[in-house]
């Protein structure tokens, strides 16, 4: 039986038709004709030897097959990357600073940091986890080079790059019944009129000064909800511990939240929309070195593709 080698150029259209959500939108990213892609797709079942797509509706979904081979195809292509990437950059030598908030550090740090060093094994990285603000302060005193920070809407910092934009959301733990009983059992007797409630929301917020907390505590008065502080931390990981016992609500991004935490339906029980906020890439110089430059693209890939992974599960 002869061995199966997969096209990494028909993997290629194969997981950018997946993430593009259409695979017309996928040849014209690849600068191919859709009949072309068509033909790659049609191959690509013929190695794999089962059926990777299901009708759905007017369109198609990937069957358990398809999603394996997705799975796969990313490491395969990622693989490739890497590989690609060490051979231009083997002599790459130097020194990077990173800085980046709490939210990025489990979910982020590993898989880049692990990226770039097993390519460019002559750079040395050290890597700083802080607030938003110690971070552009440190940028400002040429004590990193990146930073990956929330944009807090404060200081202007130059050479910023917006990576996203993401929702808040009210953040509470996997299961309601762990949440404060007095609250939410007022919340729910209460139901549509539950901002009309006496009973405080308990709140579980990161230490002042903290932009966020003044932004959560401004859309609950002019609201008009009541609320307390139940739990306060210069932690992020103490946060999501409180959260998780029931000790009152978060607030925060989607992006890196724990398995134990999750985000509630604020129309539900009668809380204010909160606004979005901007994640940015900060550089201390508008030209930075190779290797520089080089970590800096990782980052905004393994960013984007996350941000992308967690918009079509929402979807």
């Amino acid at each position: 039986m002869s061995q199966v080698m997969f096209d990494l150029d028909v993997l290629r259209s194969f997981s950018t038709g997946i993430a593009l959500g259409s695979y017309a939108r996928a040849a014209d990213r690849l600068g191919r004709s859709t009949s072309a892609v068509s033909a790659q797709l049609k191959k690509l079942e013929a190695q794999a030897g089962t059926a990777l797509f299901r009708k759905a509706g007017r369109g198609l979904e990937l069957t358990d097959a398809g999603e394996t081979l997705l799975a796969y195809a990313h490491r395969m292509l990622e693989l490739n990357e890497e590989a690609s990437a060490a051979m231009r950059g083997a002599d790459l030598q130097g020194w990077v600073r990173l800085g980046l908030q709490e939210d990025f550090g489990e979910t982020l740090l590993p898989a880049v940091l692990g990226r770039f060093a097993r390519a460019h094994p002559k750079v040395r990285i050290e890597a700083c986890v802080a607030r938003s603000a110690e971070l552009r302060e440190r940028l400002e005193l040429r004590q990193l080079d990146l930073a990956l920070a929330w944009d807090t809407g404060g200081q202007i910092t130059p050479h910023g790059e917006r990576v996203a934009r993401l929702p808040l959301h009210w953040i509470g733990p996997r299961s309601p019944d762990a949440l404060d009983a007095a609250w939410w059992e007022e919340r729910e007797r209460r139901g549509a009129s539950a901002r009309k409630s006496k009973e405080p929301l308990p709140l579980v917020l990161l230490d002042a000064p903290c932009p966020l907390r003044e932004i959560v505590v401004a859309a609950l008065d002019r609201a008009g909800t009541p609320w307390r502080h139940a739990f306060t931390s210069a932690s992020l990981a103490a946060l999501w511990a409180a959260t998780s016992a029931g000790l009152g609500l978060s607030v925060r991004t989607p992006f890196g939240l724990p398995a134990h935490v999750r985000a509630i339906d604020r129309t539900a029980i009668g809380l204010p929309a909160l606004p979005q906020m901007s994640l940015m890439l900060y550089r201390a110089q508008a030209a930075a070195e190779a290797p520089v430059a080089r970590l800096a693209t990782l980052l905004l890939e393994a960013v984007r593709e996350h941000v992308q992974a967690e918009s079509a599960q929402l979807h």
